[in-house]
């Protein structure tokens, strides 16, 4: 009956050495978790005020934004035993073993309460349940499932046992998880802001040999998206960087080689690439760089590179000025420019086509799709959604008529068309910039804005901007 018993991991209060301190960029979080830590600590002064303490509490965000690391620190904090299990411990082969695992589980945090236990990717076991009759592992899960819910508020619950979970799939969920009883309190983790980057990063380089000139307020405001995960991982590189370039301390250009290594992938130099394939790559990046700098509103070009990274033969890496949260529909037909910038320059430099704007066309497709069918962004259709299937989580479309079937596709490919009108326009009228930043990254590989400036401001003829 071994199968049975629980594979928790307990961790005592004293071996756990993570605290809240360590874990930055995500305060609102924190401060959700403060009251927990308070509970289990001064239990006597909640119990006087009628309080009841969640009996649960999910976090979910995406992946690498601090979730697990979250409750590490919970544990370190609360002074209380700590059970850590991952979700997928609980389902194995023989039927019953994940409901029996849950049950002895529970047994164990009652006997050591007031305790925490932490169930990570908690969707492993709680997805949400089919309608029609299970069968092998499905019902096995399901099985699970309801032993879950029953110890988390059955008639035979314990308030001093509170049982946190981490997912970054809290949508497909079952409902009867998530209601109040269970899981009262839902945390989100999100991705952290420039501000939050720059103390998560600090956080991390508290170990490392950092040199004077370095500011971490540029680099945070050269990572927008990063999860806390990615900008562990850049400093990490910038260290092994530093080792390999025999440096004593981690500089401005380490770390920004170590970001491009994060966001772009490893340089492939050994690549054997033909002549004829580097003019096509450079005047296709000069493409994208040219439309990018001369529409308003876009963000501004940081970098151009056509040293091969990852699968691309080359990039155009363009950096916001500041955080964006929402974007206009400006702002998303400027993109679609940017996008197709660089097939156009390829057209109009070689009257040729190339399977290099493969990505670009992809890009395009789905951001003036969600444009037209999600965000209500077409004059003809107007603020109506379209939602698509989704088979993840077996969520269906909706059913369309034939008519506006062929309206939304009208609709996306005159976004599409517009786009590509504006985009050729200023590539035709601005030929000789174009020609100019090509020569200059099949020279020098890589431009950085400054170089862009120089180049342009000698040629420049004007902006352009989309009509709207």
């Amino acid at each position: 009956m071994a199968f049975g018993k629980s594979r928790a991991r307990l961790i005592n209060p004293e071996e756990s050495k993570i605290k809240l301190e360590d874990v930055a960029g995500i305060d609102e979080a924190k401060e959700e978790i403060s009251e927990l830590i308070d509970f289990l600590k001064r239990p006597q002064k909640f119990v006087e005020a009628g309080a009841r303490i969640p009996t649960g509490v999910l976090l979910y965000g995406e992946p690498g934004t601090g979730k697990t690391l979250l409750a590490k620190a919970i544990a370190g904090e609360a002074g209380v035993p700590f059970f850590s299990i991952s979700g997928s411990n609980f389902v194995e082969m023989y039927v019953g073993i994940g409901a029996s695992r849950v049950r002895d589980l529970f047994n164990e945090g009652k006997k050591k309460a007031p305790c925490i236990i932490f169930i990570d990717e908690i969707d492993a076991v709680g997805r949400h349940r089919s309608s029609g009759s299970g069968s092998g592992g499905n019902d096995e899960r399901e099985q699970t499932l309801n032993q879950l819910l029953v110890e988390m508020d059955g008639f035979e619950a314990n308030d001093h046992v509170i049982v946190i979970a981490a997912t970054n799939r809290q949508d497909i969920l079952d409902p009867a998880l998530l209601r109040p009883g269970r899981f009262d309190r839902q945390v989100m983790v999100p991705l952290p802001d420039v501000g939050g980057r720059e103390k998560i990063l600090k956080v991390h380089a508290r170990n490392t040999k950092i040199a004077e000139e370095v500011n971490w307020q540029v680099i945070a405001k050269g990572t927008p998206g990063f999860s806390g995960a990615q900008l562990a991982s850049l400093v990490n590189e910038a260290a092994l960087l530093m080792t390999r370039k025999n440096s004593r301390t981690i500089t401005m250009e380490i770390l920004d080689a170590a970001k491009d290594k994060v966001l772009m992938g490893a340089e492939r130099r050994s690549l054997i690439i033909t002549d004829r394939e580097k003019r096509i790559t450079a005047c296709h990046e000069a493409g994208h760089a040219l439309v990018a700098w001369m529409l308003p509103g876009t963000d501004p070009v940081h970098k151009v590179t056509i040293i091969p990274r990852g699968r691309a033969l080359g990039l155009t890496m363009q950096l916001p000025e500041e955080e964006r949260n929402a974007h206009d529909r400006a702002f998303l037909c400027n993109t679609l420019c940017t996008l197709l910038g660089g097939r156009i320059a390829e057209e109009i430099v070689f009257n040729q086509m190339t399977t290099g704007a493969g990505n670009d066309i992809e890009r395009v497709s789905d951001i003036a799709r969600k444009m037209v069918c999600e965000w209500g962004m077409s004059e003809i259709i107007g603020p109506l959604t379209f939602r698509a299937s989704n088979p993840l989580n077996g969520q269906p479309g909706l059913i369309l008529s034939e008519q506006t079937a062929v309206l939304i596709d009208t609709e996306v490919k005159k976004l599409v068309q517009t786009a590509y009108d504006t985009a050729r326009a200023i590539l035709m009228e601005q030929r000789t910039i174009l020609d100019a930043i090509t020569a200059a990254l099949l020279e020098r590989e890589t431009l950085s804005h400054a170089d862009l400036q120089t180049i342009i401001d000698k040629l420049s003829k004007g902006n352009y901007k989309l009509n709207s």
